[in-house]
């Protein structure tokens, strides 16, 4: 069981590992000239901001421990990053919290000279 466990526990690390690098590897091309259109741009703010929103969501879930008859296990563990995710975007859809217009002002303003 223990074994089980620390296998689950790597897998989450490996996942949260993959999304930071991400996050750093978008932020690194949205100030290297990559985006070419103010939609690109508009489009990129918001990726950005769905991106902090899973970032802030995914430590709020960290302490939340599921129900035992109606939930958990490994499936649940493996699954609640892509369920992060998914709330994130539909609030970014659903008008963030404001971070999206910054970065599109910020990518323009950069695009700009």
């Amino acid at each position: 069981m223990d074994g089980t466990n620390a296998l689950m526990a790597q897998a989450q690390a490996s996942a949260q590992y993959g999304t930071q690098n991400n996050v750093a590897d978008r932020a690194s091309q949205l100030t290297d000239g990559h985006i070419k259109s103010a939609s690109a741009a508009k489009e990129a703010g918001k990726e950005f901001e769905s991106m902090f929103l899973s970032q802030m969501l995914s430590h709020m879930f960290e302490g939340i421990k599921t129900n035992e008859t109606f939930g958990g296990g490994h499936g649940e563990t493996m699954m609640q990053s892509l369920l992060v995710d998914e709330y994130a975007k539909e609030m970014t859809r659903a008008g963030g919290i404001g971070i999206a217009d910054a970065v599109t002002r910020e990518i323009l303003k950069v695009q700009e000279g």
